[in-house]
């Protein structure tokens, strides 16, 4: 409601306001990266990364450390989205690659293995982001883009990094199943799938291996009010490949191929040879 002055006068008087479109992604996968670099949103995590890039660890101490928060990485046409926790502090936080440089034999490398068995990464390792690795079919991003301390995000600070997974997204509209390294990978993306569709109660639970069917489900409510994305309709737990897991045997590499080798196998044939 507004007031009309006219003459001395006052009138009343409605004016309806057109209400606006949500805001859109950018405008390419590129420009969500570079988005997702400049980003401030979680002072914490910031103020961390830095702090880590700068006093470095011993090993790396002739690096010039990253630093800052990591993008996807890999195929815009994939149809797999494989999604981890976090980076880790001498890991992608140095390199500015996800799951990279994390040590031989560490969880990039165990990751790398499992794929290039599977026939969709042309490297078995991941140690430096100039290496010559390329993945087909499949892109890897994280749920929260800052390495956080003792790989602990909270709730807020994963909430508040769900738009950049939005976002990238948008861009990558052939996926159709999405990997969840770990619970916390799990439950970041079933939050995010929740702005979209209503999903069933209970949620479904993560395990290594569980599957969840997330097609045909409703639109929830406050879909409205968001860009529109595409929410590829499958997602299967994975164990992640902390060296904790790798070393106890909690992940073996057989565990990762049933994973891998099968979901993606069955994707090989529809793809050109890939060395």
């Amino acid at each position: 409601m507004t007031f009309l002055h006219v003459s001395r006068q006052s009138y009343h008087c409605s004016v309806k306001t057109k209400k606006r479109a949500p805001p859109g992604p950018p405008l390419t996968l590129s420009a969500v990266q570079e988005a997702i670099i400049g980003c401030e949103r979680c002072p914490r995590l910031r103020s961390y990364c830095q702090t880590v890039a700068r006093e470095k660890r011993a090993a790396y101490r002739d690096w010039t450390y990253w630093g800052r928060p990591v993008p996807g990485f890999g195929d815009p046409d994939a149809r797999v989205l494989i999604l981890g926790l976090a980076p880790a502090a001498h890991g992608a936080n140095r390199t500015g690659r996800v799951f990279t440089g994390d040590g031989a034999g560490a969880s990039g490398d165990f990751l790398m293995a499992a794929l290039h068995r599977a026939g969709r990464a042309n490297r078995t390792t991941s140690q430096v982001p100039d290496d010559g690795l390329v993945l087909r079919d499949v892109y890897i991003a994280a749920a929260v883009r800052c390495a956080p301390p003792a790989n602990k995000p909270t709730p807020e600070e994963v909430a508040r990094c769900l738009p950049h997974l939005e976002a990238e997204l948008a861009h990558l509209p052939r996926l159709d199943t999405v990997v969840a390294l770990g619970k916390i990978a799990w439950d970041a993306w079933l939050q995010l799938v929740a702005r979209h569709i209503t999903l069933p109660r209970p949620r479904p639970a993560f395990s290594h291996g569980a599957e969840a069917d997330l097609a045909g489900l409703a639109p929830a409510s406050s879909a409205v009010d968001r860009p529109a994305v595409h929410i590829p309709p499958r997602l299967i737990g994975c164990y992640h490949p902390s060296r904790q897991n790798t070393n106890t045997g909690t992940v073996t590499p057989a565990m990762y191929d049933d994973v891998f080798s099968g979901l993606l196998g069955a994707l090989a044939a529809t793809l050109p040879e890939f060395l």
